[in-house]
């Protein structure tokens, strides 16, 4: 695929972590709107505090990097609490495995809400417009069938919302169900070759880091 990485717009970024598995939620905002991204748990509250933050700025949806129930496990709150207009946005490969996937986090003793059907699904090279930026969709299966990696070219630099695909030094998780190893390798070394050096990548859980040390220092993108 190919991607636009000329600078367009200035995005503000914010981070709450939360939930049973520490998962980072971010409020990506351009101008008077914002998406949220992976809103992983109590989805009511996280819509009251951002507006009470940004009082006005409009939440038009959520996007989610994949179907896991730990970043979906937002969206029912936010949907009843920013109303009907509020959007839910999924990558279309990972549409059958969210119910199921709630289901055996049930059995962990996490009780995940079930956020609904999708309003949108989402396919490698579409974008997601909110004020002066988009997020362009990447396809990174491997972590799950659908993973999706979401790219904003800002003023400031790019910015990629990786979710659970890659992580300082390692990768997510292979050995859950939909998981694929062989997968998830070629979709780091997309990531390499595809994103800039200097793309700031935001991770699913806990720090961020770069595409130029992880090039430098991640042994499974040596490989590439």
């Amino acid at each position: 695929m190919q991607i636009d990485t000329n600078p367009c717009g200035h995005l503000d970024i914010e981070v709450v972590t939360c939930g049973p598995i520490e998962t980072n939620t971010y409020f990506a905002i351009s101008g008077d709107e914002a998406v949220v991204i992976d809103p992983a748990w109590d989805g009511a509250d996280l819509a009251r505090e951002f507006t009470r933050r940004h009082p006005g700025v409009h939440l038009l949806a959520a996007v989610c990097t994949h179907g896991h129930a730990d970043h979906v496990g937002g969206v029912a709150g936010m949907r009843a609490a920013c109303g009907p207009e509020f959007g839910y946005l999924l990558p279309a490969d990972d549409a059958d495995m969210v119910a199921v996937n709630i289901e055996r986090q049930r059995g962990w003793g996490i009780d995940t809400p079930d956020p609904g059907e999708p309003t949108r699904l989402l396919r490698e090279g579409d974008a997601i417009a909110f004020g002066a930026v988009r997020l362009q969709a990447i396809s990174v299966p491997g972590h799950t069938p659908g993973g999706m990696v979401y790219l904003a070219a800002t003023d400031e630099g790019p910015v990629a919302f990786v979710g659970d695909t890659l992580f300082p030094g390692s990768h997510g998780r292979t050995d859950l169900a939909g998981g694929d190893e062989e997968a998830i390798i070629a979709s780091l070394a997309k990531l390499g070759a595809l994103l800039p050096p200097e793309t700031v990548c935001l991770i699913g859980h806990g720090p961020s880091t770069t595409i130029e040390r992880e090039l430098a220092t991640n042994p499974f993108m040596a490989r590439i």
